[in-house]
């Protein structure tokens, strides 16, 4: 009786395993996501990126942390949902000026809009005169792959004069570096500045120039690095907010600068489909590739796993003038106000996934398709626009099933 009594205890228990396991969600694959560490790191680094991880996507702040007290988002995961693109609810806004002389409003609290402020404070404004454009937080991953690229390689697609006559120029946009910016052996310095790429106008020279700036202009967040709190509404200087300075230790910027140089590339889907092969050749042929450049491979990094790898963003890291309708009349360093740099496409088919569902592509997430956002490209881009535009229905769905598999 007692053996009875067991056996039909642990046949329960097993088919209770069983309907448990079923009603779990399926694990995604790995091409299903875009978070996860480049493959071939140490332990040690596999422990970095973890710490970077917890830094960027759990750490939230508080005006007892140092928020504020003007600021745009909380934490650095609230405008980058499972390391992908943000949604209208997290664009930003940069102000400024039209023109390239440098931003005469930083002292207004250019070239970021903290629109959200900490209990007794008003939200910061644009102040008069100030032209502005609003940015659509990017996606996080393979930004590693990107950083580790020389100087000299973007340099090679840059055409400025359009000398080979294909009405595609492609230039690089020169930052005046922060204090804290050290040039790597593949940096080369043109009049004290150097090549910026990431951002929508490509305006910091590196992840760690990119994660400063976010700790301080999206969350009001002091560091070592970037010691006072963003010009408010006017007014330099220390906000008195009883928390000691700085207020995120140097280690955890580190760690996060080291989560985003390590996150994986996104690994493209559906590549032996017939329609995604053909679409990829109708890319080629419109000319998107002249820009989205397809191919690239790494120099010799100081993190292996970064060194030597050939990795597929769809981007040239230059900046090209995309006509009139993308024109914001806002600019940052040599960008002008039409031009923008090159976004990656690698990811692109699971943007919706952090976007609500739903696309929201370009610098401002003005276009909600695909196809929406090929027809507004102009200027340089005019040509293959046309192209597409003569596509039969058919080829253009090929085409996007392209875009959606990267």
């Amino acid at each position: 009786m007692k053996q009875n009594l067991v056996l039909a205890a642990l046949s329960l228990a097993i088919i209770g395993l069983i309907a448990c396991q079923k009603m779990l969600p399926k694990t995604p694959d790995n091409d299903e996501i875009l978070d996860g560490p480049v493959d071939g790191l140490s332990n040690s680094q596999n422990a970095q990126f973890l710490a970077g991880d917890i830094a960027f996507n759990d750490e939230v702040f508080s005006p007892e942390k140092g928020l504020g007290p003007y600021f745009v988002a909380t934490s650095c995961g609230s405008c980058h949902a499972g390391d992908g693109k943000g949604h209208p609810f997290t664009t930003l806004t940069r102000f400024g000026q039209s023109d390239t002389t440098g931003n005469k409003y930083l002292q207004y609290g250019a070239p970021q809009l903290q629109n959200r402020s900490i209990p007794g404070y008003a939200p910061e404004q644009i102040p008069a005169g100030a032209s502005s454009a609003k940015f659509t937080p990017p996606a996080n991953t393979g930004l590693g792959f990107l950083e580790a690229l020389t100087d000299a390689q973007i340099l090679s697609n840059a055409d400025p004069n359009d000398n080979n006559g294909d009405g595609i120029s492609g230039v690089p946009n020169y930052i005046a570096p922060p204090s804290f910016f050290t040039p790597k052996w593949y940096h080369q310095s043109v009049g004290g500045k150097y090549i910026g790429r990431f951002g929508k106008k490509a305006a910091a020279i590196d992840l760690l120039h990119q994660t400063v700036n976010a700790y301080n202009q999206d969350m009001g967040i002091t560091s070592e690095y970037s010691p006072y709190e963003p010009g408010i509404n006017g007014i330099e200087g220390i906000y008195a907010d009883n928390v000691s300075e700085p207020e995120v230790e140097s280690s955890n910027v580190l760690n996060v600068v080291f989560y985003l140089r390590t996150l994986k590339a996104p690994v493209q889907r559906n590549q032996a489909d017939a329609a995604v092969i053909a679409g990829k050749q109708l890319f080629i042929n419109t000319g998107c590739a002249n820009c989205h450049v397809q191919q690239w491979t790494t120099p010799f990094s100081d993190i292996g796993a970064l060194s030597n790898k050939t990795f597929y963003p769809y981007t040239d890291l230059l900046l090209h003038d995309m006509g009139s309708d993308l024109d914001d009349n806002y600019t940052e360093g040599v960008a002008k106000t039409s031009e923008w740099r090159t976004p990656p496409l690698w990811g692109l088919g699971l943007s919706k996934n952090s976007q609500g569902g739903k696309y929201f592509l370009l610098h401002d997430g003005r276009a909600t398709s695909i196809d929406e956002a090929i027809k507004y490209h102009d200027g340089e881009a005019k040509k293959s626009k046309d192209l597409y535009n003569q596509l039969s229905e058919a080829e253009k769905q090929n085409l996007i099933k392209f875009l959606e598999s990267l």
